[in-house]
């Protein structure tokens, strides 16, 4: 289980150009660039609630590159949740996560006690290679909650955070203020899987 303190560590994982930094930023700042910039490895902060008092919610959006396995190793190590991204108009996005989320495995052992979300990002576009029920079952056998997310359309972005944080039943954590539902968005999938077909943690 995480160790307690006052950082809720969310490590952010995927190939390049899959938008993880787009989903990172539209989340912390509430904006969006088109323009694809190489991330070696940024962290962003948030205040949230937590165990009705806040804690601060640190999310490290990792490098798409292989170059830096012991940078990559670092993150899970000290990670207490995980996103896995890939585009849903590259299946080999979605493939290059296996091994990603086979390291999570051996680092952090059993994933029944990590809070871990697969997310099919652009699902704006139209182009598709990935659909939906791809991914679900993915995130099927990986025994793991799965979205579909648009950072430019800013479709279910906050959503993602929300779910994530949901499925660590240690603390009562969760984002504040509460926020809407956005309306749905052409050719997205309308939300996650449910909790439930996640193991309890």
């Amino acid at each position: 289980m995480p160790e307690q303190s006052n950082d809720y560590r969310v490590v952010v994982f995927g190939a390049g150009g899959v938008g993880k930094s787009s989903l990172v930023l539209r989340f912390v700042k509430g904006t969006f660039r088109d323009t694809y910039i190489p991330t070696i490895e940024d962290t962003y902060r948030q205040v949230i609630s937590c165990d009705k008092s806040v804690c601060t919610l640190q999310i490290t959006d990792t490098t798409g590159s292989h170059q830096f396995p012991a940078m990559q190793r670092l993150s899970i190590s000290k990670g207490h949740a995980f996103i896995l991204v890939f585009s849903v108009t590259s299946k080999q996005s979605l493939e290059e996560l296996k091994p990603i989320y086979q390291q999570i495995v051996q680092i952090k052992g059993s994933v029944e006690s990590i809070p871990i979300m697969l997310v099919g990002n652009k699902c704006d576009e139209t182009q598709r290679e990935v659909e939906s029920r791809e991914g679900e079952a993915v995130a099927k056998e990986w025994k793991c909650a799965f979205m579909e997310t648009s950072a430019k359309m800013n479709y279910n972005v906050k959503e993602l955070f929300q779910e994530l944080l949901n499925l660590e039943k240690r603390r009562n954590v969760s984002l504040t203020p509460p926020f809407p539902p956005p309306p749905s968005q052409n050719g997205c999938d309308s939300g996650a899987v449910p909790s439930s077909s996640v193991p309890s943690l």
